[in-house]
C-alpha cells in the first residue's frame, strides 16, 4: 500500500514539473503486452518549452524524449530488465510506424530510459556495466552502452546542489528530508515552489489516510508538517494583501467613477501607481487633483 502511495506521487510529481517542457503522459500501456511506463515524456519544439534550467539536473535528462520510471526501494536487476524490455518495445513499435509511414527512424527520435533508484548496490551498476560521464554529468548518473539508451540515477550519491534538488526529492529517509528543507528554504515566488508544497500536502493527506504507516511513513508527515504549515500560513496572509489590494482598486475606481463622470483609458492607467499611496491619501489627491493634474502626475 505505501510503495503505491510513493508510486503516484512521484508520478504526479515529475508530471507537474515536466510539463512545461513538454507532452507527459503517465501510466502509458506498452504495445504488445499489459505493462505500463510510469512517465513518458516528449519535448515541445524549442519555442514552446519552459525554462529547463529551472529544474537543474532533471531538466537536462528532460531534453529528448524519455521513458522515467522511478522506484521508492533499491531497483533490482529484474526491474531493471522490465525497464529495459519496455523501452524496447517502444522502440519497436515506433520502427514499425514509421515503416508503415516510409520515413526514416533518426536515433534522436528514440526515447531514453532513466530509472530513478535512491540507492542501488556496486555489484548491480558493476553487471551493467554502468559508467558514469564525469565530464558531463554529475556524480551518481552511471550510462549503460551507448546504443542501449538507458541510464540509472543513483539518487543518493547525487551532490546536494540546488542542480539537484528536483531529483533528490525523489530519494529517502534523510535524502528526501533535506531536499523537502531546501524546497521550504526557497523564496515564495519560486516557480516550483507552491506546486511541489502542493504536492507533499497531498502525500502527507494520503499517508495519513492509509491504515498502515511504518516509522519512515510518520517521520516524514512529521517532517512535513511544520513546512507545510508554514505554507499555508504564507497563503492566508497572500490572500489577505490581495484582499485589502483588491479593496483599494475598487475604492480609486469608484472615486474617479464619481469625479469624472467614467473611467476612460487614461484614468484606468493611473489605478497602479495609485495603489501605491495609503489609502487617505489617495482620496485626497483624487478629489483635490484635476484630471490633467492626475495625468501628468501618474498618467507615466
Amino acid at each position: 500500500m505505501t510503495r503505491l502511495i510513493y508510486d503516484r506521487f512521484a508520478k504526479d510529481y515529475l508530471k507537474e514539473l515536466l510539463t512545461p517542457l513538454g507532452e507527459v503522459e503517465t501510466s502509458r500501456d506498452v504495445p504488445g503486452e499489459v505493462r505500463e511506463i510510469d512517465v513518458w515524456f516528449t519535448p515541445y519544439p524549442s519555442e514552446q518549452r519552459g525554462d529547463a534550467t529551472v529544474l537543474g539536473l532533471l531538466g537536462k535528462l528532460a531534453t529528448t524524449p524519455s521513458i522515467f520510471e522511478p522506484f521508492r526501494n533499491a531497483v533490482s536487476p529484474n526491474q531493471i530488465r522490465g525497464c529495459m524490455g519496455k523501452l524496447y518495445d517502444i522502440h519497436a513499435n515506433l520502427l514499425r510506424q514509421r515503416q508503415r509511414e516510409n520515413s526514416r527512424l533518426e536515433e534522436a527520435d528514440l526515447p531514453w530510459l532513466w530509472i530513478l533508484s535512491p540507492t542501488v548496490s556496486a555489484n548491480i551498476l558493476n553487471g551493467c556495466n554502468a559508467k558514469q560521464d564525469e565530464n558531463n554529468w554529475p556524480q551518481g548518473v552511471y550510462f549503460l552502452g551507448e546504443i542501449l539508451k538507458t541510464a540509472i540515477v543513483v539518487i543518493h550519491q547525487l551532490p546536494r546542489t540546488p542542480e539537484t534538488l528536483w531529483l533528490r526529492m525523489l530519494g529517502k529517509g534523510n535524502v528526501q528530508k533535506q531536499a523537502i528543507n531546501e524546497i521550504g528554504k526557497l523564496p515564495p515566488n519560486h516557480p516550483l515552489r507552491s506546486n511541489a508544497l502542493l504536492l507533499l500536502s497531498n502525500l502527507q493527506a494520503t499517508i495519513q489516510a492509509s491504515q498502515n504507516i511504518d516509522r519512515e511513513d510518520r517521520e516524514l508527515v512529521m517532517e512535513l508538517s511544520p513546512l507545510l504549515l508554514q505554507w499555508r500560513d504564507e497563503a492566508l496572509q497572500e490572500g489577505e494583501e490581495r484582499g485589502v489590494k483588491m479593496g483599494k482598486r475598487t475604492m480609486i475606481e469608484n472615486a474617479l467613477r464619481v469625479r469624472f463622470g467614467n473611467l476612460d483609458e487614461e484614468l484606468s492607467r493611473i489605478i497602479e501607481p495609485l495603489l501605491e499611496l495609503p489609502p487617505e491619501e489617495i482620496m485626497v489627491l483624487a478629489l483635490q487633483l484635476s484630471r490633467e493634474e492626475l495625468l501628468a502626475r501618474f498618467g507615466s
